[in-house]
Parts: C-alpha cells; structure tokens; sequence
C-alpha cells in the first residue's frame, strides 16, 4: 500500500500538472469541438465560389514555339484574364496568346476580373489593393507575391487574392476560415506556420497530458477506499 505521505505527493503533482495543462487542454478541446462542428467546406468558402466555372475557350492562338524564349519552355499554361488569353510560361512570364507580346503584371481591373470568374454574382467590390509580403501569420502565407486582395463588402469581411504576377485565382478568405486558422494555431501549438506537427512544444505538452492522466489514474488507485480494502485483504 502507498503510504500517505507518497499520496500526498502524487496528488501534489496531479495538481500542478493540472493547473499547468489546463489551459491548452482547454484550448485542444475548445478547437476540437469547433472542428467537429463546422463544415469544412464552408471553412474553404466553397459557398462563395462558382460550382459551375469552366475556363474560356479561345481560338487562333499564336503556338507558344513562337515565342522567343531564350532556354526553350518546359511548362505552359493558359490563362483567361479578363476575356484574353495569356500563355503563363516556365512559371516566369506571361505572354498574350494572340500577340505574342510579353505582360509584367495584371492591373487592378483584371484582377477584379480573374475573381468574378471564381466567385459567385451579387458580391460588391470594396476596395482593391496590392500587397508585395505576407508574414508567417497572414492569412496568405506562403502564396505568389506580389498579390491583389480584393475585399468585398459583406458581413463576413470576405477578400480574394489574385497573383499580380500571373493572374491566377489564389484563394479566398473569411471570417470563419480565420477562427479555424486561430484555432488550428492552438490545436497544433506551432506558432510560427501554423501546420508543424512537430515541435517542441507540442510534444512537451503531449508528454504532460500523458503524465497528468496517469497521475490522475494513480491517484485514484491510492486514495480509492475500495482499492485500500481490496488490499489489506490481499495482506492478509
């Protein structure tokens, strides 16, 4: 039998480790039932996007082999910006496909173009701007920059983010997509990009979890009446 001077240690511990844990175990379950909760398809904005979007079809198109590219193509993709097509070529340059004539960057206008395609009607522009960085906790991290964001005027502060670059569609953000990123953020405890399964942190806390659930566990089985008599029957 644990004596009680060994119980009052465990349950010492127990508690400490309690008071320790108890706020990201708070924090795991609170982001685990919002997880369970919510469609992961809404969290994507999928609600917001055209389910029937096919890409434009053009004709007399230029063949890219015209085009004057110093080290050949290795890639080539086609673009529908603004109602003209771009070859987007090498993942480097865009070229128009009729003309052949290089383009740096899309404007404001076609960018506001290339997001009336993917989003559906009705959303009103608020206002459009360019954005040359993304930190570790922007919303549109580790995406092509530079970026246009185009923020819309509704209740669920919705943006799309169009590559200045290419002009490509990146993706969309809201309000319940930043709660899940929030979220997401404590769940995993990687505070820097959010989706490292591995970091010190996490697996401290996961060993403190373990240790606190058998502390808990082992302080049950020294301070149970039941086990003392189950026991002192077994001593006899």
């Amino acid at each position: 039998m644990v004596s009680r001077h060994t119980a009052l240690k465990i349950r010492k511990l127990h508690r400490y480790l309690g008071i320790f844990t108890g706020v990201q175990f708070l924090l795991w379950t609170v982001s685990g039932l919002y997880f369970s909760w919510t469609n992961i398809d809404n969290i994507h904005g999928d609600h917001f996007k055209k389910t029937d979007y096919n890409p434009a079809a053009f004709n007399s198109l230029i063949s890219p082999s015209q085009l004057k590219i110093k080290n050949g193509i290795h890639s080539v993709e086609l673009r529908d910006i603004d109602h003209t097509p771009y070859y987007w070529i090498n993942d480097e340059q865009l070229y128009n496909a009729f003309t052949g004539t290089p383009k740096n960057n899309i404007t404001r206008k076609e960018a506001i173009a290339v997001a009336r395609q993917h989003l559906v009607k009705n959303l009103k522009v608020k206002y459009v701007h360019l954005i040359q960085e993304a930190g570790k906790h922007h919303e549109y991290r580790n995406r092509s920059l530079p970026s246009y964001v185009i923020s819309y005027e509704n209740n669920n502060n919705l943006k799309a983010y169009v590559s200045a670059k290419d002009g490509k569609f990146q993706t969309i953000r809201h309000t319940n997509w930043r709660w899940f990123d929030f979220l997401w953020m404590t769940h995993t405890m990687d505070y820097e990009g959010r989706d490292n399964f591995n970091t010190t942190v996490l697996r401290t806390f996961s060993l403190l979890g373990l240790i606190t659930v058998l502390s808990g566990f082992l302080l049950w089985s020294t301070s149970s009446p039941s086990i003392r008599k189950l026991l002192k029957r077994k001593n006899k």
